[in-house]
């Protein structure tokens, strides 16, 4: 009888990448530099990025939202998926881990696609309400502060349009969503999270199994 799943092993995931990944050579020395950083791991896998961009690609999106830059692996994933007058309008707090963004989508020559708010995300989506860009987005990421999802999540659909789509990373956290005794604050916020958006009629949601859990869902209705 089927288990319904492939253990994702070390050997596996290598030959996934050797076989389907194209990454180019600035997201390579990207993902180095960022790897000896001390939260390096918070960077999505080349996968990933992959999937982001066909993602960009499929939908025909125009006009993103990123919340939660890091060092900018997914908002160059995200660029190269739009079109030349796309836009990304990018969410951090850190001017330290987005000048190592700026250079690199500089080197890519996507600069022109990124818009880098730097203040907390909460207050730039609600500026971005409070200026009339309510339904105006075709896509959102979300891969920031996890205690602060559910508050992303409420304004970034606001933001997209009808039909539009909104990716959550780390959704399974390491697997510890999965696990009770696990009881810090983000595990509890991911937890929530993941509760919430299968009951939620605004949105229709898949959560999948591609890096550390990707959750994507279609806004409905407001």
């Amino acid at each position: 009888m089927s288990t319904g799943y492939l253990p994702l092993n070390d050997q596996i995931f290598s030959y996934l990448l050797n076989t389907s990944v194209r990454e180019p050579e600035y997201l390579i020395r990207l993902r180095a530099e960022t790897a000896q950083l001390t939260f390096g791991g918070m960077q999505i896998s080349a996968d990933q990025g992959q999937f982001m961009t066909l993602l960009i690609k499929l939908i025909g999106a125009r006009k993103t939202l990123e919340v939660g830059v890091f060092t900018g692996y997914s908002s160059i994933c995200t660029a190269r998926g739009l079109p030349d007058d796309g836009q990304i309008i990018a969410c951090d707090v850190s001017e330290e881990w987005t000048s190592i963004a700026r250079r690199y989508w500089a080197e890519a020559g996507l600069a022109h696609k990124i818009d880098l708010r730097l203040a907390p995300a909460v207050q730039t989506l609600e500026a971005l309400i409070a200026e009339g860009h309510a339904g105006t987005f075709d896509f959102a990421f979300i891969d920031a502060d996890k205690e602060n999802y559910d508050a992303y999540y409420e304004r970034a659909l606001q933001l997209v349009r009808t039909g539009g789509l909104l990716a959550f990373d780390n959704t399974l956290w390491y697997g510890k969503v999965a696990d009770e005794s696990v009881q810090d604050a983000d595990t509890i916020a991911l937890r929530a999270l993941n509760k919430k958006l299968p009951d939620d009629d605004r949105v229709m949601m898949c959560q999948l199994t591609v890096g550390d859990g990707l959750t994507l869902a279609i806004k409905l209705r407001d």
